[in-house]
């Protein structure tokens, strides 16, 4: 696990699957959905199914080992990010995603539960946009096209 949590350690049962699925989560850098990741693992010659890698999944967010996110078209994707809260920026196009920490949203967040007597609150926060190497991508082949008759 990226932070050298174990499953143990969480509460989280240890099975051949999950050990399958942590260890290609500890290679990948971008956000991936369960299908995604499922085809990876089938190329590997690991032969779990897809419902079994969605609840791994869900059971390794609950546990607080992967983070979770919901692209701005409502699929959940995930990837094993570093320890601590953070945030994302996540590109639309390419799927970068670039891990960032919001103090002024921390404060903001603390301040807007506390004026209306919420505690122990929580939060995520992504931020989605076209990364510069998309936004090259686009204008070169823009710049390359022929001029329509």
């Amino acid at each position: 696990m990226a932070d050298n949590t174990s499953a143990k350690q969480v509460g989280v049962r240890s099975t051949r699957q999950r050990s399958a699925i942590s260890a290609l989560l500890d290679n990948i850098d971008e956000f991936r959905s369960a299908q995604e990741l499922h085809d990876e693992l089938r190329k590997r010659g690991e032969g779990i199914g897809l419902t079994t890698v969605y609840r791994t999944l869900q059971s390794l967010a609950d546990a607080g080992m992967v983070d979770v996110l919901r692209t701005d078209t409502g699929e959940s994707v995930y990837r094993q990010c570093s320890s601590g809260h953070h945030h994302h920026l996540v590109c639309r196009q390419c799927g970068r995603t670039v891990e960032v920490e919001g103090p002024t949203v921390e404060a903001w967040a603390e301040t807007i539960a506390s004026e209306h007597g919420f505690t122990e609150v929580s939060h995520t926060l992504e931020i989605f946009g076209t990364c510069r190497e998309c936004v090259h991508s686009r204008t070169d082949a823009a710049r390359d096209e022929p001029a329509s008759v």
